[in-house]
């Protein structure tokens, strides 16, 4: 949703009405993941896409539809015949989308949500996307981390309740997908299928080390979608300058910064940190912070088998555990034979990128069973 809400919110501000389709579940090898949006403008414009082109016209279609009658659909796609060239996915996979008309009336709460994606706050929308009572279909509650839920509500407090709970917890862990409940929200049953959509901040990507290394890292971080910060001890090289595509360059001791950002709380479980500085005196003391944190999505260090032997010995002698050591990525990245820091930048958010979808790392054309896991 976050690449389309501007455009949205120009409609929606505007007072017309937006056909709104969102993938809300996907099966074997769908090309995008829950939460890929596109939109049919009141022109007929199209927005977004749901599938990198193999649905999106049948949804257009659908869009328009909706946009006339108002009643939200749920529709499957997967490959519909044997040669694929009918509507649905060549790739294989099968995905859920749901198609609502979107406006004022209809959502009113979409200018709080929207100012709460923009300014950072943590914000789950859920959506009942099916139900035995169609009346049903496309109610919505607001969820936050604190406060009662608002909204128009599910249709019973059971369910508002029972939603509202699972929601923190998934929007506690940046994950948004479709829960299934009894219909009256009831946990061990069927019928209510729920949508919920988290908007958690954007994961973070801390890079230590303001070498050239770190400038490719912290481009292509912020090409993948975090917020990048830079943070050196040494002043001279930490400048803003040097790091065009960093978020934020902080000039500090790396360890006392990322102790001073633990307890200020905006460090969690997609945070990923990247020690390039291969210099004892700074990556031993941070590692002995960053090894010792709860819960971190990534924790790489840079530096020869040499670098990564000796940093191990220090470590140890730290007090850090076997268990904690095993949490640590180094040498950094993945063997892609990578020499420049562009290469080597490639390298690390490959095993960035292996390691939260739950990839192997080697060759498509060698790896037997689905692309995407």
């Amino acid at each position: 949703m976050r690449d389309v809400l501007d455009k949205l919110m120009q409609w929606w501000s505007a007072g017309e009405s937006v056909a709104v389709g969102t993938v809300v579940a996907t099966f074997e090898s769908a090309p995008r993941p829950p939460g890929a949006v596109m939109l049919v403008g009141p022109g007929g414009e199209a927005v977004g896409s749901l599938s990198g082109g193999c649905v999106e016209g049948a949804v257009y279609q659908l869009g328009e539809e909706i946009l006339e009658s108002g009643e939200p659909i749920l529709q499957r796609y997967g490959v519909s015949d044997e040669s694929a060239f009918a509507v649905g996915l060549t790739c294989g996979g099968i995905i859920d989308v749901f198609v609502e008309r979107i406006d004022q009336r209809s959502y009113p709460q979409l200018s709080e949500v929207a100012a709460d994606i923009a300014a950072g706050r943590p914000v789950a929308v859920a959506t009942v996307v099916a139900h035995p009572d169609p009346t049903r279909v496309g109610r919505r509650l607001i969820v936050r981390p604190d406060g009662q839920p608002t909204g128009g509500g599910l249709g019973s407090e059971r369910a508002d309740d029972a939603v509202a709970d699972d929601a923190r917890g998934l929007l506690a862990n940046g994950r948004t997908e479709t829960l299934e409940y009894g219909p009256e929200g009831q946990r061990r049953g069927e019928g209510m299928r729920v949508f919920v959509s988290s908007y958690a901040p954007v994961p973070r990507l801390l890079v230590f080390g303001a070498i050239d290394f770190a400038a490719a890292v912290a481009r292509l971080g912020s090409f993948l979608g975090y917020r990048v910060t830079v943070c050196d001890a040494r002043g001279v090289f930490a400048t803003a300058s040097r790091f065009p595509y960093a978020d934020e360059v902080v000039v500090d001791w790396p360890h006392r910064y990322l102790a001073a950002e633990v307890a200020a709380g905006r460090i969690d479980g997609r945070t990923v940190i990247c020690v390039l500085t291969h210099d004892p005196k700074f990556d031993v003391p941070l590692l002995e912070v960053a090894l010792r944190l709860p819960e971190v999505a990534y924790v790489g260090a840079m530096g020869s088998r040499r670098t990564h032997d000796d940093r191990l010995k220090r470590l140890r002698e730290a007090g850090l555990t076997e268990a904690e050591l095993t949490r640590l990525s180094s040498p950094i990245g993945l063997d892609l034979g990578a020499r420049t820091p562009e290469e080597t930048a490639v390298s690390i958010a490959a095993e960035i990128i292996a390691l939260r979808w739950g990839g192997a790392g080697i060759r498509l054309t060698e790896a037997p069973g689905p692309i995407h896991h």
